[in-house]
């Protein structure tokens, strides 16, 4: 009887362990997605000032914030093959490097041309991120906890666009945006340094023939059970071998291309405006009649909090109510709060009741997204492609996504 109760604490230990281990991996990875929402969303309150410090036009200041997805679309293109080649893991390191010089560079730009380069190394080290660090916490996670664990990453992105309001308002009285834009370079070091101790995708080491290195990570993230973790590693390589064959009359493989509905779900993810919203919230809600800088970042922060609590929801959802359901209410959703905010412009004319209700209408918006395209693209883009194809497949996605998000960003400010 005693052994027995011994071997269930020692099993309950275990997955305890395995759980906490696994839940970090996800965390520190997810830091990437922080840097995500921190650099696209901080431009919004910077811009304010960059604008009148550097005499931009609307046109000037459609570059500097285009100037991310550009570098974005490069990022996620070098990323899908070199995850493959190098590991999920250094992919991540090398996009904290570059976050920092990225964020630094910013800070300190001299003027218009300077600031530009900056924000596209910054957009470079994003696609890096966001290409790389889905998939290699899908790669760690466990199977029942894989839609929620990858979700840490869209999490991950609205705690940096609420982070960036929340700095962009400390700063605001001094108009400090050089500050702004230069603390990205804080959490970029606390991703190198934690990543520095997280272990390399166990997939991964499959696909490089190192069994021995993937055993003993998934002996740190699994339950330490011998018969388990023979159960993973074959079940890994089972997906390796499971290529399609080619026939006989081709002898070339098929491209390593995702569907073209997931591909689909990228663009559609970008063309529905969210980071129009994003990228210039104080902006739109100035044009409502809020004259105040102050009072501008202020709204945009109650966004950025509605987008944070809503992404919770989601992470509790995507597991029960499914990726369709979600789909489908949050698309409704953001349909309905882009009609009244437009007849708010429309009819309003800067009443105080105009204000309102594009207000509300954006935290409707955002938290239609949040529990839908925001983390179900990233998810879907992490998950459904087979382990032979699926950083390329992924990156692929991601160009996608980042492509067509410069087109609305560059096009947004007119």
């Amino acid at each position: 009887m005693y052994g027995r109760v011994s071997i269930s604490a020692d099993a309950e230990a275990s997955r305890r362990r395995a759980r906490r281990n696994v839940v970090l991996t996800a965390a520190i990875a997810g830091l990437g997605g922080l840097l995500f929402g921190y650099d696209t969303g901080v431009i919004a309150s910077a811009l304010l000032f960059i604008k009148q410090d550097f005499a931009l036009g609307s046109f000037d200041q459609g570059l500097v914030v285009a100037a991310v997805p550009i570098g974005a679309v490069g990022g996620a293109a070098i990323a899908g093959p070199a995850a493959d080649t190098y590991g999920r893991r250094r992919m991540i390191l090398l996009a904290a490097v570059v976050f920092i010089v990225g964020a630094l560079a910013s800070a300190a730009a001299p003027g218009t041309e300077v600031l530009v380069i900056a924000r596209l190394v910054i957009g470079v080290a994003i696609g890096l991120a966001s290409a790389a660090a889905p998939v290699y916490i899908s790669e760690v996670a466990p199977p029942e906890s894989r839609g929620r664990l990858v979700s840490f990453f869209q999490l991950a992105v609205t705690i940096g666009i609420l982070v960036a309001y929340l700095v962009g308002l400390a700063f605001n009285p001094i108009e400090g945006w050089r500050w702004m834009l230069g603390l990205g370079a804080v959490p970029a070091l606390a991703l190198g340094i934690g990543m520095l101790w997280m272990p390399q995708s166990p997939r991964w080491l499959v696909m490089t023939g190192d069994d021995f290195a993937a055993r003993a990570t998934l002996a740190k993230i699994r339950v330490d059970d011998p018969d388990t973790i023979d159960m993973e590693l074959e079940e890994i390589k089972g997906s390796i071998e499971d290529k399609p064959a080619n026939p006989p009359e081709s002898p070339t493989p098929p491209p390593p291309a995702p569907p073209p509905p997931r591909v689909g779900l990228a663009i559609l993810q970008q063309v529905t405006g969210i980071n129009t919203v994003i990228y210039y919230a104080p902006t739109i809600i100035q044009f409502t009649g809020i004259e105040s800088a102050g009072a501008a970042i202020l709204a945009a922060v109650g966004v950025g909090i509605v987008n944070v609590g809503m992404t919770l929801v989601a992470l509790r959802l995507l597991d029960r109510a499914g990726r369709r359901t979600l789909l489908m209410i949050g698309v409704s959703g953001m349909v309905i709060s882009l009609v009244a905010l437009g007849a708010a412009f429309i009819g309003g004319g800067g009443s105080t009741a105009a204000s309102i209700t594009a207000v509300f209408s954006l935290m409707l918006y955002v938290a239609s997204f949040a529990i839908s395209l925001g983390p179900i693209f990233w998810l879907l883009n992490a998950e459904i492609y087979p382990l032979y194809v699926r950083s390329k497949a992924a990156g692929i996605g991601t160009m996608a996504n980042w492509t067509f998000n410069f087109i609305v960003s560059l096009t947004s400010c007119s």
